[in-house]
């Protein structure tokens, strides 16, 4: 019993990391990360910074889908972000959801 549940929390994590690094390599692919961290504030917030903020909001995951499809300014400061309208729906979905499990 203490093997199997060994194995199945390892393969959890592994799951886990796989999704993670999957959103972030959607992020690079897609110049999130010329502007945006996961750790530190560039020119945008970093994601834990936004994850922060939002994670008592119930509407979170559409606020910042939305907020990642149009664009927006004026939330984080004056440098307004770019609508990022290249991504799919699946992707917006993935990267905010990885966004909002930073801790």
């Amino acid at each position: 019993m203490k093997k199997l549940l060994t194995a199945l929390i390892g393969a959890c994590i592994a799951f886990l990391s796989a999704s993670a690094q999957a959103s972030l390599d959607l992020a690079d692919k897609n110049a999130c990360l010329n502007c945006h961290s996961v750790e530190k504030k560039m020119v945008g917030p970093a994601f834990k910074d936004v994850a922060a903020k939002y994670k008592d909001r119930k509407d979170a995951s559409t606020y910042i889908s939305e907020k990642m499809i149009k664009g927006g300014s004026g939330v984080w400061g004056a440098i307004p972000m770019p609508p990022m309208v290249q991504l799919k729906a699946e992707e917006v979905q993935a990267m905010t959801k990885w966004i909002l499990e930073l801790k």
